[in-house]
């Protein structure tokens, strides 16, 4: 027996050293880790901040749980001798383990237990805690219950936390007491008559007063959290919520404090009828103020004069929504649409019209990774737009090509090769989006390996260790030669000669890291030395995550290839809330309330190669980014430290602008009537991807904005009415400095149409020319890709522009075959964007030049035959009177019409023999 006893004991010390161990692994390694990027203050307030919140709330529990049963065994001990009334009660098992010492040790175990449970629910809490610590008001105050938008944010969340922490805590303490009183036979059946001590109804009435305690600040809680209701006709708080929820509320919270003294006052008083009375008042007020009477005031005094009774309301809502997604700062224009540009005025915008992206980013990728991922295991995980300044400002395309595991074949996934070999991807490929090869290819100014440039762009150190794909850990400076990139039918490797990563200079570190990867090769190899380094955490989604976990990111980090040669990351980091009092949330449901409030703060940037992250505070203004600040003074850096040429290629985020649009959409209507009657709602328009209907994405564009000097790159997308597709809105964000974050919307006239998207899609598919080539290429073993159409304003007009792509089946490589612009009454489909504008403009050179290249089945289709010889025009005439006659059974007229086509042929033919000769 006493074996078996020594064996658990030796069990439980060894998988408690083993927990231990892990912990100890798990941040140290990461300490390493943190250290080596100069965040390691960033990691000990962390790290404080939860440990000292797991002593704290440790303490508190095992203090009250410890009183509690204390005071339970000590008035249970007159009863703990007294026989079992019942036969096979399971106390007769326990009873005789439950003596002397053991009960100490017994208690000691469930309360120290049950106590690390409790504290490590409050240690995860460890960011709201420093947040209430450091919190910063927002200026704003909230309209019903006159309190800053601060309180809201940074302090409601840890006493909601608190209150359901305190109930739980009593909760469980008053089920151990309960366990303790039934070890001790406090309570049994006599006869058929439930037997309880007068000590423990005592104790359960006490338990009772603290109980209350808990419930009072619920409801306050409560009360505060009707600033996010969603009972009225606008979020947050509505007529009944303030003239009928809240005074409720209030009675409630007081009624529940005097239970809770009437509880606690119970064994001086001892009559029951006082705390059945006070019970008996509370659940009367609960039923009847809390839960009648708001759905009476709602049902007979709102519904009634619902637009009046709420109209204070829906502007409270109006304003803080606006407020916290930053719609207030939205300048409206207006946009006189005229149509009446000329090309001459196209001629006057060349820099617009030159940088209209030809090149849809989804096609593109399929380009990029057939033309330039060189060898099989490499890869681009996406292709960004962005712009730089050669001999003018250029908007270009540019992807980074990664070497990700999943693309080294199988036969060659050993450890040295995907640790120690395989450990970056190189380079980056770029093209400007508005050019195209004779071939329909992108117009390469950045490709191939080593890189090759044809623009005033330097290259010197392109390896890529940190990326999207980069996902495993690796290590470097071992006596394995790293591979770097290919070189015709050789490799040419490589050492890192950076400072990322963490050294494993010692026998210790190596083994930490083979218990933290659970990979013992990392101990047992010979490849490793004094100075190898360790790279974890690559994927740069996840890196400034796990340095920044109180941060939201954008899904679309971008490449940016500085004037000193080297490659970065940009990814835009926001700011959000969801407890932003009045503000609309982005979604609702019943788990978990979407985010009401949000700002992009932040620019990170990383460097590919050494894995260093920066944080510049774009944003200082904003409260929640300053509350950061105070905890983690060394992280974030002013946006004025920023390199220079870094700044150049910052840009507004799309996630964040689409959030900002959908908002708008609904929030640009400020007047309370309108917005009742939601008769004015925008919504983005759908566009063809594909021949598959979708929302249109938001696209960067360098344009002269109107009023404007000169042109510069934006973020813009038409707005059309809900269930309408006439655009009657475009919404821009500007992107350079200094006008950066200044979000614009050109209001359209009211009185006149304006084609949105899809009203030029579907003139697109009804004009006979266009449809008939566009499915006579689909018939020919290729797909038809239909791009991302932008809408393009010019002056006080707008341009419709769609680039047209052909795949190959077999090739999967899409290539840019025409353009479709279309302009008032205007579609044309031509070989360029220039030939398309020259059509549509009518310019005679390009009718001339034009038509010679349409195809024979679309100057049939049309009649068009403006271009050809004389010859050629009279084959064609014969052709068609000739199908004329096959349509009336006349053979004889049908073969003499095809007689003289041949004929004219030939003499065609025989004539251009002659001149070759």
């Amino acid at each position: 027996m006493k074996n078996v006893k020594r064996g658990i004991i030796s069990a439980i010390i060894l998988l408690f050293l083993l927990y231990l161990s892990g912990l100890f692994v798990t941040y140290y390694s990461d300490w390493l880790w943190f250290k080596n990027l100069s965040y390691s203050s960033v990691f000990d307030t962390m790290i404080l901040a939860k440990i000292l919140s797991f002593i704290l709330f440790f303490v508190v529990f095992l203090i009250f749980a410890a009183i509690q049963v204390r005071l339970a065994y000590k008035r249970g001990g007159a009863t703990r001798h007294i026989p079992l009334l019942r036969n096979e009660d399971p106390r007769e098992l326990i009873l005789p383990l439950y003596q002397g010492k053991r009960v100490f040790w017994f208690w000691a175990a469930v309360i120290a237990f049950f106590g690390m449970v409790m504290a490590s629910s409050a240690s995860a809490q460890w960011n709201d805690f420093l947040q209430y610590i450091h919190a910063t008001n927002f200026g704003i105050k909230e309209p019903v219950l006159g309190k800053d938008a601060g309180f809201y944010i940074f302090r409601l969340p840890v006493f909601s936390f608190l209150t359901g922490w305190y109930l739980f805590m009593v909760a469980l303490t008053a089920a151990l007491v309960f366990l303790s009183y039934y070890l001790d036979n406090a309570f049994g059946m006599e006869g058929n008559t439930l037997r309880i001590s007068g000590h423990m109804k005592s104790h359960f009435i006490l338990l009772s007063g603290f109980f209350a305690l808990g419930i009072a600040a619920l409801f306050q809680i409560k009360l505060y959290n009707l600033l996010y209701s969603s009972n009225g006709v606008a979020y947050g708080p509505s007529y009944m919520d303030v003239h009928a929820q809240i005074p409720a509320y209030h009675l409630i919270v007081i009624l529940t404090l005097v239970i809770s003294l009437l509880l606690f006052l119970y064994p001086l008083y001892r009559k029951k009828k006082f705390l059945l009375s006070g019970i008996a008042v509370w659940v009367l007020v609960w039923i009847g103020f809390v839960w009648i009477y708001p759905s009476l005031i709602e049902q007979y005094v709102v519904k009634p004069n619902e637009l009046k009774k709420e109209t204070p309301y829906i502007l409270n809502n109006i304003k803080l929504t606006r407020e916290a997604f930053g719609l207030n700062k939205i300048k409206v224009k207006p946009f006189p649409v005229k149509q009446d540009i000329t090309y001459q005025d196209i001629l006057e915008n060349s820099h617009t019209i030159n940088n209209i992206r030809l090149w849809d980013r989804r096609p593109l990728i399929q380009t990029y990774k057939q033309l330039q991922e060189i060898r099989l295991y490499y890869d681009f995980s996406s292709v960004q737009v962005d712009r730089y300044h050669f001999k003018k400002y250029t908007q270009v395309a540019l992807g980074a090509r990664e070497l990700p595991l999943s693309e080294i074949p199988a036969r060659a996934r050993t450890w040295v090769n995907d640790h120690l070999i395989y450990t970056h991807g190189y380079g980056v490929v770029m093209s400007p989006v508005n050019k195209i090869t004779p071939n329909g290819m992108p117009d390469l100014i950045v490709k191939d390996i080593p890189p090759v440039t044809t623009v005033p762009l330097q290259l010197k150190q392109m390896g890529i260790y940190y990326g999207e794909e980069t996902n495993q850990y690796v290590i470097v400076n071992t006596k394995a030669k790293e591979f770097d990139y290919p070189k015709g039918n050789q490799n040419v490797y490589t050492s890192y000669k950076g400072k990322g990563g963490v050294r494993i200079s010692s026998l210790f570190r190596r083994l930490v890291y083979a218990w933290k990867f659970s990979d013992i090769k990392i101990l047992l190899t010979g490849y490793i030395t004094n100075q190898s380094r360790i790279m974890f955490y690559r994927n740069i989604a996840l890196r400034d995550k796990i340095l920044a976990p109180f941060l939201s990111f954008d899904s679309q980090p971008y490449p940016v290839v500085g004037k000193d040669g080297k490659l970065y990351w940009i990814h835009d980091a926001y700011t959000t809330t969801n407890m932003f009092p009045y503000s609309e949330p982005v979604y609702q449901n019943p788990i978990e309330r979407g985010i009401n409030y949000i700002r992009n703060s932040v620019k990170v940037v990383i460097d590919a190669y050494n894995g260093n992250v920066t944080y510049y505070v774009i944003d200082p203004k904003d409260p929640i980014i300053r509350t950061f600040e105070k905890i983690y003074p060394k992280l974030f850096k002013p946006y004025s430290a920023m390199p220079d040429f870094l700044k150049a290629h910052i840009r507004y985020p799309t996630d964040l602008f689409t959030l900002q649009v959908k908002m708008y959409n609904v929030y640009h209507m400020t007047d309370p009537k309108v917005f009742y009657n939601q008769e004015d709602f925008w919504q983005i328009p759908n566009e063809v991807y594909s021949d598959i209907q979708q929302k249109m994405f938001p696209y960067y564009i360098i344009m002269r904005l109107p009023g404007t000097k000169k042109e510069e790159f934006i973020l813009m997308i038409p707005l059309t009415p809900s269930n309408k597709d006439n655009m009657v809105a475009w919404m821009c964000a500007r992107c350079d400095a200094p006008n950066y974050g200044k979000l614009i919307v050109y209001s359209l006239p009211k009185d006149k149409l304006i084609y949105g998207p899809m009203q030029i899609e579907a003139r697109i598919n009804q004009k006979p020319d266009i449809s008939s080539e566009l499915t006579l290429w689909g018939q020919q073993g290729s797909q038809v890709i239909k791009g991302n159409q932008l809408v393009i304003p010019v002056k006080n007009s707008f341009l419709y522009v769609e680039p047209v792509y052909l795949q190959s089946e077999q090739g999967q490589i899409p290539e840019l075959k025409r353009v479709i612009v279309a302009y008032k009454e205007q579609i044309e489909m031509r070989r360029t964007l220039d030939q398309a504008l020259k059509a549509v403009f009518q310019v005679q050179a390009a009718q001339d030049s034009t038509a010679q290249q349409m195809t024979p089945a679309a100057m049939i289709s049309t009649g068009n035959y403006s271009g050809l010889s004389v010859q050629a025009q009279q084959a064609l005439q014969h052709y068609n009177k000739a199908l004329e006659y096959l349509k009336e059974d006349n053979w004889s007229g049908y073969g003499k019409e095809l007689q003289k086509m041949k004929d004219i042929l030939s003499q065609m033919a025989g004539t251009k023999n002659e001149k070759s000769k």
